[in-house]
């Protein structure tokens, strides 16, 4: 019956196919348009991002050949030696002008980022902060001292990117609580920074701004996410500058580039107004903390920050000032130890670093102890991995629609985009051959339920509590260990997540951990990578050894750590292996200065 009705009201006819095939080509045709529409339109945004910063390097370029015609006897490089806590002390003396240190800085700045593709942008309204600062009642700490900011940290009326296109239409309405307190301390921002797609990834590339390079070696990454900051400060660009760290990403750039890099425990500094691709992830939180040529500077800048101007302006901060007895104290420390975590073996050029560290430490006075960070393996599969990838990484997926992948993440992208199940069975077939790519591509699946999600949070704490038991077993004032090293050759990074084990432990513990280069890789530290095997002789292991060959002369560092809401004793800990490789390179015959490389970066315009 009901058949019969609805013959009636749609009677049958014949399908001309002619005309359904016109139909279907029309369809087809029309998707390929709508497609390269969509791609043009990318384009487009991202043609007008790299023009607005062309027009801004330009005028930032006219604005220094003004200044060198008013003032063609400063002396650059005079300035440009003076380390942080000197330069501060002449500007607040009045002996330097901060106009004279910003033009020269900024000068500086351009030739870094034409070689090295740095900078995302400059500040122009850096010239308006120098006229604010000569208005202020008292000169603050960073009085006239220029800063280098990372591009999601928040700066009024500027874009904070995160390297995806779809982040280019918004502007910053307000500063970010860390930049009102460095401009109240009379520091002057004036450049922001290069950044991975996404943050999510060690290397320094994004299809918008290109591909930003290690100073000493154009074939190198300089780390990420903070990799601009990492390049403009190695070259002499910058003297301070403002990273964030979630895995490593102030650490990374540190050691990749030769930087002195702290990790605060996660809200000691403020972090709103940072924007970023993900919100609302608690269980391994972000920090925001200082990069530098030495640990004096990075004290400085933490002791300018950890002032009244920002426990009001966020109650949330604990109101904790710098304790200066501590990192200025010279009693012995008890200091735990460690160069592999177990899970992923690193160069024997970075496991030298740590033991020779050691013994300088031991020779010091300082007494040593042999430590070993339990079950890493399970904390980066599944308390660090999981915490990012709990819905199998769609989030992150997200992230990419009406967007291009950048070359360097497509690996890890491609992981993602495996369906579930897909996962599952992969990670099943690899596991008797390769266990540790089959436990990555099981944690890649992400959670099943809010229960899990629950567990795995307090599982999280769990962990914490065994760790903080050990170390208090042993009686540790803090501890010296192993950082990924040497840089790596760009596109590597983004094949390797797992290679970070070194510094994610401290991101889900929420320690405070800081980088301080103390050696460079040599010519017998290159024979030695050859016969390194890694742990599992999987394609990892030989993955690593390629990504770090051909790096003699590149910076080597070591990782310095200490308990949560103790950052005074972490730097006085990183300053402790500071002097000690100073004096040992003192003691030493002359080395040949680290090459730099030349040439113009990949991704800038001429």
């Amino acid at each position: 019956m009901i058949q019969q009705h609805l013959r009636q009201l749609l009677p049958e006819k014949e399908v001309d196919p002619s005309a359904a095939f016109a139909l279907l080509c029309g369809s087809a045709a029309a998707m390929v348009v709508w497609k390269w529409l969509g791609k043009r339109q990318i384009q487009k945004k991202i043609e007008e991002a790299r023009r607005t910063r062309d027009e801004g390097v330009k005028k930032m370029a006219r604005a220094v050949q003004q200044f060198r015609e008013q003032a063609s006897s400063v002396q650059t490089d005079a300035i440009l030696s003076l380390p942080l806590v000197e330069l501060a002390g002449r500007l607040r003396e009045g002996s330097l002008s901060p106009r004279t240190v910003l033009y020269t800085y900024i000068e500086k700045a351009l030739e870094v980022t034409q070689q090295t593709n740095c900078l995302q942008h400059f500040i122009p309204e850096c010239e308006e902060q120098l006229q604010e600062i000569q208005r202020q009642r008292e000169k603050g700490l960073l009085y006239g001292i220029t800063v280098s900011i990372k591009d999601h940290i928040g700066h009024k009326g500027h874009l904070s990117t995160c390297g995806l296109v779809q982040c280019l239409g918004t502007v910053v309405q307000e500063d970010s609580i860390l930049v009102k307190v460095l401009k109240s301390q009379g520091a002057i921002p004036f450049a922001m920074t290069n950044v991975p797609q996404s943050l999510f990834n060690y290397d320094c590339s994004n299809p918008i701004f290109g591909q930003t390079l290690n100073p000493f070696n154009h074939q190198k990454s300089p780390g990420g996410s903070s990799g601009g900051e990492g390049a403009l400060i190695a070259a002499g660009g910058s003297i301070l500058g403002i990273g964030s760290d979630i895995g490593g990403s102030i650490r990374l750039p540190s050691s990749f580039c030769g930087l002195c890099g702290l990790k605060p425990t996660a809200k000691r500094l403020s972090l709103s107004g940072a924007s970023g691709p993900f919100s609302g992830i608690l269980a391994v939180p972000c920090a925001l903390g200082p990069m530098a040529r030495d640990v004096d500077s990075l004290a400085l800048c933490m002791k300018a920050l950890l002032c009244e101007e920002m426990f009001w302006l966020d109650p949330t901060v604990p109101p904790i000032p710098f304790n200066e007895d501590v990192y200025s104290s010279s009693a012995p420390l008890r200091v735990g130890y460690y160069d592999t975590d177990g899970y992923f073996p690193l160069p024997p050029c970075m496991q030298r670093a740590v033991q020779d560290t050691r013994r300088a430490l031991q020779a010091a006075g300082h007494q040593l102890v042999p430590f070993s960070p339990p079950r890493i393996h399970y904390v980066m599969n599944e308390l660090f991995l999981k915490t990012f990838f709990a819905d199998g990484g769609q989030a992150w997926l997200d992230l990419f629609t009406g967007d291009t992948v950048d070359p360097s993440l497509k690996s890890q992208v491609n992981c993602c985009r495996i369906p579930r199940l897909g996962k599952k069975l992969l990670a099943l077939i690899l596991k008797p051959l390769f266990p540790r790519l089959a436990d990555y591509l099981s944690t890649l699946s992400g959670m099943s339920s809010v229960k899990e999600m629950w567990n795995h949070q307090h599982q999280i704490e769990v962990y914490r509590t065994e760790f903080i038991a050990r170390w208090r077993e042993l009686g540790l004032d803090v501890v010296l260990c192993p950082v990924l090293g040497p840089a790596f050759t760009t596109g590597y990074p983004g094949k390797l997540l797992t290679a970070i084990s070194s510094t994610m432990l401290y991101n889900v513990l929420n320690f405070p951990a800081g980088v301080v280069p103390v050696s460079t890789v040599t010519e017998a530290d290159e024979e030695e990578l050859k016969l390194y095997q890694g742990c599992c002789d999987d394609p990892w292991d030989r993955m690593l050894k390629q990504a770090v060959s051909g790096a003699v002369g590149l910076p080597v560092a070591v990782q310095c750590v200490a308990l949560p809401w103790q950052e005074e004793l972490c730097l006085r800990f990183m300053k402790e292996v500071e002097t000690l490789s100073h004096e040992k390179r003192a003691a030493q015959p002359p080395q040949p200065h680290m090459p730099r490389a030349s040439g113009k970066a990949r991704g800038q315009r001429d």
